[in-house]
């Protein structure tokens, strides 16, 4: 699968961590940034390139981390088509696939474990959306609201 990921200075650590597991199981991974730590890094800088390539389908799914997540997820989903979310547990890591076609993780690098982490990226790397009727109709409910304000 290819896969997307990218860090500012509260996840950094963790990105490198989650970029050899994948890379260690076969996925191919581009690490859109951060390339060193600097804790001057902004994280809409930082996740912007990561979100673009999930819109336009360069990669299949997208990994962010900050400190917090929330960072990341609120500038993320900024780029239209980019349906991110911050999870911190496994249900959700899923769910947010399976029923809302999920594209982009979010993670909070100060928040959670290495090992839940990790746990959490398997989940939402192997879920897959589910085609049900009710899900492609709130979707599309989800593309006409950035529609309407797209202009």
């Amino acid at each position: 699968m290819k896969i997307g990921i990218a860090a500012d200075h509260g996840g950094f650590d963790q990105k490198k961590e989650v970029f050899e597991y994948l890379k260690n199981n076969g996925h191919d991974v581009t690490d859109f940034g951060a390339d060193k730590f600097d804790e001057s890094d902004d994280y809409p800088d930082i996740v912007k390139p990561l979100a673009v390539a999930v819109a336009n389908g360069d990669i299949q799914k997208g990994i962010a981390i900050c400190g917090s997540g929330v960072g990341v997820t609120v500038a993320a989903n900024k780029v239209p088509g980019v349906r991110a979310a911050l999870i911190t547990e496994p249900y959700s890591a899923h769910q947010g696939v399976e029923h809302d076609n999920m594209n982009l993780m979010c993670l909070g690098g100060r928040v959670i474990g290495g090992v839940l982490i990790k746990e959490l990226v398997e989940i939402f790397i192997t879920a897959e959306y589910v085609e049900k009727e009710r899900f492609q109709r709130r979707l599309r409910k989800v593309q006409d609201l950035e529609d309407e304000y797209r202009k």
